[in-house]
């Protein structure tokens, strides 16, 4: 080893050292505010029981409900804390006069991430609370066989426990102003205030269609395109993870949101959207609208949406394992180009799809970045390859140990795509190899993030 007595090499090694210090102490410093806050309105809540507005949000619209609902309910003069659903224990029930439960269904009528543990650890035994009056916002997408399966699941634990309702369930599909107009009323008329703060959603904006490529030409699968969408005026601000909500002309009052590719520094935003074809031939109304129907330069009228569960966040200084199939790259990809900017961290990216030879999205960008450094490791499993059907939660199973070792060392979790087959599988090994109590805990302390679909 050569040492040299350079004072400018010696002041950049420390500066290095410094600022690899504060990007790892940043994350910390933001978790432990995040935790003494919460811990503060706790105990303000305990010397003076009142509302609690309790939120269970996969993609971020139950928790922007349950900010505007506590706002509505401060500028009342009604004392209420905002809690994450997980986060409530028997005694918060016990204690609090009334609670407000707004809630969203992951799938197939299951728990959103942000609810499991209270799930599990309440709504399988007796609680008495004869005491507790409370109202259940129930979101979810009527596409899905157990619309609102959770809420309605929430609400008849309640019920069977004695509570009782302030007024009947309200469920929303896919966002609905009319139903989430009831809820503000109610809640007006609950709170005495009809000064509520402005609850409409951000407008949208006319983006250009930039670009339209085809990614797997001769793929036995539906085709994907990458879409490229230029701002109407100056670009505005996201982080990776974030999602879109596109109104297709067909439905407008009805969005269909897609996770964001790229970041503000790719200077549009990009998406990867999948073909959808239903059963008597017709086309998905927004994905037809975006890969057939928009020409190059149309206007698509398109809003971005922060989507807090899937950004990196108290994640940034830790390493990333990162988990998906077919167009759940998009939401991968959105995050390895962050890191590809920031100062280094171990990336691992596992990715599923069919053939090799047609479904490989975005193949030379993820060759350059694992030749950069930027993923240390890339695992691809493409299913119809061989005779024995493989897919990425198979090849995850297999490097259980891998998985243990990157947790250990501080490693957190992101899963993006397809909500049948693959996000069960993935969950199922990862359970296996880390336990499930372990993995709960993961995503307790969001180092465990999903956005599936």
């Amino acid at each position: 080893m050569i040492w040299t007595n350079d004072p400018n090499r010696l002041m950049l090694v420390a500066a290095s050292a410094a600022a690899y210090g504060l990007v790892c102490l940043i994350p910390y410093l933001r978790e432990r505010g995040r935790r003494l806050a919460a811990a503060r309105a706790k105990a303000e809540a305990a010397a003076a029981p009142g509302w609690i507005v309790a939120y269970a949000s996969q993609t971020g619209n139950a928790e922007a409900l349950a900010g505007q609902t506590l706002a509505t309910l401060r500028l009342a003069g009604i004392p209420a804390q905002l809690s994450e659903l997980s986060d409530l224990q028997a005694e918060d029930l016990l204690c609090a006069e009334r609670v407000l439960f707004l809630v969203s269904t992951y799938g197939e009528g299951d728990a959103p991430d942000g609810a499991a543990a209270f799930a599990g650890r309440l709504m399988t035994t007796r609680l008495p609370l004869p005491q507790l009056h409370y109202a259940v916002l129930a979101l979810g997408d009527s596409a899905y066989h157990q619309f609102c399966g959770f809420g309605r699941a929430l609400d008849g634990w309640l019920q069977a426990q004695g509570a009782q309702s302030l007024f009947p369930r309200i469920e929303v599909d896919r966002s609905a102003d009319a139903a989430i107009g009831l809820w503000r009323q109610q809640l007006s008329h609950l709170a005495g205030t009809s000064d509520a703060p402005d609850w409409s959603a951000p407008s949208y904006g006319a983006w250009r269609l930039a670009q339209r490529v085809l990614l797997n030409p001769g793929s036995a699968g539906a085709p994907v395109y990458h879409i490229e969408l230029a701002p109407p005026a100056t670009l505005p601000a996201w982080q990776s993870g974030d999602l879109v909500q596109i109104a297709a002309p067909a439905e407008p009052d009805r969005p269909r949101e897609y996770s964001i590719a790229s970041i503000p520094s790719d200077g549009a935003v990009h998406l990867l959207v999948r073909l959808h074809r239903h059963a008597d031939g017709s086309h998905g109304v927004a994905s037809g609208w975006l890969t057939q129907q928009a020409a190059i330069g149309d206007s698509v009228l398109m809003r971005l949406r922060a989507h807090r569960r899937f950004r990196l966040e108290d994640n940034a200084g830790r390493h990333l394992i990162l988990i998906g199939n077919g167009s759940g790259i998009a939401g991968l990809r959105g995050h390895l180009k962050t890191r590809a900017r920031t100062v280094r961290h171990r990336n691992w990216l596992l990715f599923g799809e069919r053939n090799a030879a047609h479904d490989t999205h975005y193949g030379e960008e993820l060759r350059q970045w694992q030749v950069r450094g930027v993923l240390e490791k890339l695992d691809l499993v493409f299913s119809r390859d061989q005779a024995d059907r493989r897919y990425v939660q198979h090849r995850l199973a297999e490097q259980a140990g891998e998985v243990q070792a990157w947790v250990a060392a501080g490693a957190a979790i992101y899963v993006c795509g397809s909500l049948d087959g693959m996000a069960a599988g993935v969950d199922a090994a990862l359970a296996d190899a880390l336990g499930r109590d372990a993995l709960d805990a993961l995503a307790a302390a969001g180092r465990y993030r999903r956005d599936v679909y």
